[in-house]
């Protein structure tokens, strides 16, 4: 099942920690290498990202957080916001480390494609680590382009060199 979430109140917030918990782990170790509490390092990233997502990510135009879910378990996430016109900002793809290299994230890519297509024309711009050869897969089998050796983050205008930048046009029916 596919949900889109457009408000920081219906997150469950549990599910979606439990979404990205690797990838917490390795922010914490990280961000906090020196806190000897491992835990206490670990909710420190999580606050930090739930803080993030109600203070900063959900006023952002057309802010959405994409979630597959099958019997009320989260598989995998993603966010998108407009940037600009019919220009679309996708991050944070995430598969849970169990449903892995079992579709899910082509699956939630090709959902939120057919859905932002029903609503016209747009670019849908992201960018994927370059070590990252799982996701440039997905990326690629769901119609996304590798536009740039450089990826270049929307929200806060910066570029990162050990992406590439990926982009994904519908011109519409």
């Amino acid at each position: 099942m596919l949900l889109r979430i457009t408000a920081f109140r219906d997150i469950d917030e549990r599910r979606l920690m439990d979404v990205y918990a690797e990838s917490n782990a390795e922010n914490a170790l990280e961000f906090f290498p020196d806190e000897a509490d491992r835990a206490a390092a670990l909710r420190q990233v999580e606050d930090g990202f739930l803080d993030y997502l109600k203070t900063g990510f959900f006023r952002r135009p057309e802010a959405s957080y994409w979630i597959l879910s099958e019997d009320g378990v989260w598989l995998c996430a993603l966010r998108s916001c407009r940037v600009a016109g019919s220009l679309y900002y996708l991050e944070a793809l995430e598969t849970r480390p169990d449903s892995r290299g079992q579709g899910c994230a082509e699956r939630l890519l090709s959902g939120v494609l057919d859905v932002m297509k029903k609503e016209g024309p747009f670019r849908l711009c992201c960018s994927v680590g370059k070590k990252n050869a799982a996701s440039l897969r997905a990326h690629e089998a769901c119609g996304f382009q590798i536009v740039s050796d450089e990826g270049w983050d929307y929200l806060r205008d910066t570029a990162n060199p050990r992406s590439f930048g990926l982009a994904y046009r519908y011109y519409g029916a």
